[in-house]
């Protein structure tokens, strides 16, 4: 019975020891380390989890991967996994161990000596805080960290043992989604930068924390040799990220005088591993200022704001670059990294700006997306509508005050230009007629471009063409100016054909001359021949001429002596004959006298008063005196009769009314004159 007690005894020790042993050892994976809980020890000193002096409790220390011993039932030993931080990803480290938070912190102080929390015995004595660690563990990180200490959380996974509340209140204000690296690249073709807000430190103060504040701007400005606008400005865009490693060691953030809120350094292209319970980022269109451009600059930040503008200027203030308010200088071309939460950039065209008042935009912007054509009546009450294009100008020095003045080019398109240019064209359509209006089309262009450009220079805009592009009828005044059009098409049609005929005539004359150049040669040829008979003929007339004239002198003045002496012969005999006519007639009366002195012309003229044959007897002695008298009138008393005239009063006289030509009736023909009327032939 003792020795079936004793080996009973001894087999329970056995089993004992070897239910010891096996509980004593315990296999640490290769990626996996052993938590070490301590049940019997003396107390930890305050209200830490982790014994780091043997205390009762969660010891300090882990197991290692291997097979390690650790005596059962003093120490229990719990399996973790190692903290493993996916690619692109990022470890938010939560500490449950160390000394509180300051009232007002968010998240712990940060020393070298913490690395990445791996050591909690370093973290503990060197004054490591509870809460979220600013660091965080970069893509790739496995560490064997504490699962007492630290809970650590990726996108996929947590890691440790949560045991505090304020770890699951911090745990809850973490969206994992964001728990990756921050990457800032361009969008398609848009430029971006990362525009940062954090969320712990002191209060800026300012819309927008800017390290150091505008101290070196105040520096340039009062620098002997100031800064000039471009050199304030690069100091302006100079970043300060490189004093906390861009966001990414908050630590140093806080240490460089860091503020809480609206960064005013932003982030620019690349990957950054950010705390997201520290820091927040978001992506904002870069400001690019391309060719024919600038940028006019409206800060919300800066140093206090100076105008600079004059007194004369009403429309705000223009101060130097680094104040508040609209800068002096704008920015020329090129990519600036301000932050456009706090500097609101307007674009502003320097290159002619075509605004077009029609349903269709221009391709280069679209300031004039919302203007239409102009809508106008005529002094007859016709509807026009009106397409206009306006060019303007804005110089790139006046282009603060532009902006100034009316707020963006936006505004100066559709709230100055649009109801100038419309209220001017419509003002002026009112007083003219609709044909009239048509007619005077270029004079109301050029006066409308004069008028523009008179209201713009108020705003320091420069007017550089106004052109009407289209103007749209009513439909009757269409159709009565087309049936206008096509009654003055046919009239010009009606003129070419009618100079196309007389091109033809043309043509005929000309290949009419063409044949008959032979002709024309051979007349031409008979022209200077008979041309040279007729100067030969001339010049042998002229000399017969002259001879006639020598000789007709000389008769002319025996001829002239002749003539005086027989008129003055005539004229006495005349008067002689006149006396006696006159006694006569006193004498015996004026029908005898008469009588008389025809009997005695018959006489002197041998005329026979009986005729040879007696026609009739009727008449008498009276009637054959009658006859032989009209027989008289038909003789020249001076004829002989042999027709040389030598008075002997034969030769027949016709007289000079009816001798001296041919007699012709009214077609050119001969009349027959009397035998009586006519003079007989002369004899041979």
């Amino acid at each position: 019975m003792e020795i079936g007690s004793i080996l009973i005894g001894v087999l329970v020790v056995i089993g004992l020891v070897v239910i010891i042993a096996l509980r004593s050892f315990h296999s640490i994976g290769p990626s996996e380390v052993g938590l070490v809980t301590k049940r019997i020890g003396r107390k930890i000193d305050g209200d830490q989890l982790i014994a780091c002096n043997g205390e009762a409790g969660y010891q300090a220390d882990l197991l290692m991967p291997g097979l390690r011993f650790k005596f059962w039932p003093v120490f229990k030993v719990k399996r973790y996994d190692w903290v493993q931080v996916p690619p692109d990803h990022i470890g938010l480290v939560i500490a449950q161990v160390g000394a509180p938070l300051p009232t007002g912190a968010k998240s712990a102080a940060y020393r070298a000596e913490f690395g990445n929390f791996s050591d909690v015995r370093t973290f503990l004595t060197q004054g490591g805080q509870r809460g979220v660690q600013r660091p965080v563990l970069p893509p790739g990180t496995t560490a064997p960290i504490h699962p007492i200490g630290f809970v650590v959380l990726t996108s996929a996974a947590t890691f440790g043992e949560v045991i505090s509340d304020s770890t699951d209140a911090a745990i809850a204000q973490v969206d994992p989604r964001v728990l990756t690296v921050v990457h800032i690249t361009p969008e398609g073709d848009r430029d971006v930068v990362g525009v940062v807000t954090t969320l712990e430190g002191p209060p800026s103060g300012d819309i927008a924390s800017r390290i150091g504040g505008f101290a070196d701007v105040t520096a340039m400005e009062q620098s002997p040799d100031a800064g000039t606008p471009a050199r304030v400005i690069q100091a302006v865009l100079r970043a300060k990220n490189d004093l906390h490693d861009n966001y990414q060691n908050y630590q140093a953030f806080l240490d460089s005088g860091g503020c809480i809120g609206l960064q005013h350094d932003p982030l620019l292209y690349g990957s950054y591993l950010l705390n997201p319970f520290l820091v927040r980022v978001e992506l904002r269109e870069m400001l690019v200022v391309r060719q024919g451009e600038v940028a006019v600059i409206k800060s919300y930040v800066g140093l206090p704001t100076e105008d600079t503008s004059g007194a004369e200027f009403k429309f705000g203030s223009i101060v130097k670059p680094g104040h508040q308010g609209i800068w002096s200088e704008p920015l020329r071309t090129g990519k600036y990294t301000l932050n456009p939460r706090i500097y609101e950039a307007e674009i502003v065209p320097t290159s002619i700006l075509t605004l077009n008042w029609s349903h269709t935009t221009s391709e280069a912007h679209s300031l004039d997306a919302r203007l239409a054509p102009i809508d106008a009546k005529s002094k007859e009450a016709f509807n026009f509508s009106i397409d206009l294009q306006v060019q303007i100008h804005v110089p790139d020095t006046r282009a603060p005050k532009v902006i100034s003045m009316v707020g963006t080019m936006a505004n100066l398109v559709n709230e100055v230009l649009q109801s100038a240019v419309g209220n001017y064209f419509r003002n002026k359509l009112q007083t003219l007629g609709a044909t009239e209006f048509i007619e005077k089309r270029d004079e109301v262009q050029h006066a409308a471009e004069g008028y523009i450009q008179q209201y713009l220079s108020r705003y320091e805009v420069e007017t550089r063409g106004v052109y009407i592009q289209d103007v749209v009828f009513p439909q009757d005044l269409v159709e009565v100016l087309t049936s206008r059009e096509i009654a003055a098409q046919e009239r010009s049609t009606f003129a070419q054909q009618r100079e196309a005929q007389e091109a033809r005539v043309s043509l005929e004359q000309q290949r009419g001359v063409a044949d008959m150049q032979a002709e024309l040669a051979q007349a031409n040829v008979s022209i200077d021949i008979e041309t040279s008979r007729a100067h030969a003929a001339k010049a042998r007339a002229e000399g017969e001429a002259a001879v006639i004239t020598t000789t007709g002198a000389a008769e002319a003045h025996r001829t002239r002596d002749l003539g005086e002496a027989t008129a003055a012969a005539e004229e006495a005999l005349g008067l002689a004959r006149a006396k006696g006519f006159d006694a006569q007639r006193r004498a015996i009366g004026s029908e005898q006298t008469a009588m008389v002195a025809a009997l005695r012309e018959i006489g002197t003229g041998h005329v026979k008063i009986v005729p040879d044959i007696l026609v009739g007897s009727e008449g008498g002695v009276l009637g054959g005196l009658g006859a032989m008298l009209m027989r008289n009138l038909a003789v020249d008393p001076n004829a002989d009769g042999d027709g040389n005239g030598n008075g002997n009063g034969e030769d027949p006289v016709v007289p000079a009314a009816v001798s001296a030509a041919p007699v012709e009736d009214d077609e050119g023909d001969d009349l027959d004159v009397p035998p009586m009327f006519q003079r007989p032939p002369a004899s041979t």
